[in-house]
């Protein structure tokens, strides 16, 4: 079933995944955050948001039945499609027995090192996926945080979490800056919740990251960098003298000094501040060596 297909291919994707699940014996696990895709019109969303060529390597977390995988296997030099469902990964390894540019690796994402995943000297990739509302965060940061990262990540979340991911100062969040930290997040798609089956109580946006060649700050500083922002969300409401003298456990004169120096009034909040406003004050506590907190 191609992407580009009309309407009339969402009933008949929901048709298909009722019959496979049925001929599985199965059924949609809760504990998983099983939500099937079964609107082509959204699959054919994610693979153009996904700007695959013949040239790529795409690592697919949660194939599910298979529906996205078919698309990136016909578009996609590569694809690695790790999926924890024992019974799901064995349904898929017999449904794509013939195709040769797909490995089914049956494993938990957040335990696996992506560069485990990827062919030997294989370094530039893509991941896409739909993921389960309870792993979002946990999954976007272990690829963002790996080595290699990807250059581009598509993945269907639920719609508070894309805006939060894709929010601007005024509305940034620790989620919005530590994805920003390491790449370019922009919504791309909404999916309504009847996109799915079973259909999920919340609806979806598809949301496309382009990494930075190089994040924000290196590796060797992220512990530190990140007590700075969690002490400066600690109490978002709250002006940023009092969160991060709280939550750094520092005098209030050094952190008014440090908030000067890096162009910043202490009266402002948290949310307000851009990723460079977040990486000046860092370095300016560094430079100074006025940091008391712990990593």
């Amino acid at each position: 079933m191609q992407a580009g297909q009309d309407n009339a291919d969402r009933p008949s994707l929901g048709r298909e995944a009722r019959s496979l699940l049925r001929e599985m014996g199965a059924k949609a696990k809760k504990g998983l955050g099983q939500h099937f895709l079964v609107d082509s019109r959204v699959l054919k969303q994610v693979v153009s948001a996904s700007r695959i060529t013949p040239e790529d390597t795409v690592i697919e977390v949660g194939p599910g039945l298979g529906v996205l995988t078919r698309e990136l296997v016909r578009l996609a030099g590569r694809v690695i499609s790790v999926e924890i469902d024992e019974t799901l990964a064995g349904r898929l390894e017999t449904a794509f027995s013939t195709v040769d540019n797909l490995r089914i690796v049956h494993g938990d994402i957040l335990r696996l090192a992506p560069a485990s995943l990827l062919p030997e000297g294989v370094t530039a990739y893509k991941v896409v996926a739909n993921l389960p509302y309870y792993i979002t965060s946990p999954v976007i940061r272990h690829f963002l945080e790996a080595d290699p990262h990807p250059e581009l990540m598509v993945v269907m979340v639920q719609k508070e979490v894309a805006a939060s991911i894709a929010a601007q100062p005024g509305k940034m969040s620790l989620l919005s800056v530590g994805v920003q930290l390491y790449g370019k997040p922009e919504i791309v798609g909404r999916v309504s919740a009847g996109s799915f089956h079973p259909v999920p109580k919340v609806d979806s946006s598809i949301v496309r990251i382009t990494a930075y060649p190089q994040p924000v700050v290196e590796p060797g500083e992220r512990q530190v960098f990140f007590s700075i922002v969690r002490a400066g969300f600690g109490s978002p409401r709250k002006q940023l003298i009092n969160t991060l003298s709280h939550g750094l456990d520092m005098q209030k004169e050094p952190v008014l000094r440090a908030l000067e120096a890096s162009g910043i009034e202490a009266s402002r909040r948290a949310e307000t501040l851009s990723i460079e406003e977040w990486r000046r004050l860092y370095r300016t506590f560094q430079d100074t060596g006025g940091l008391r907190c712990t990593p």
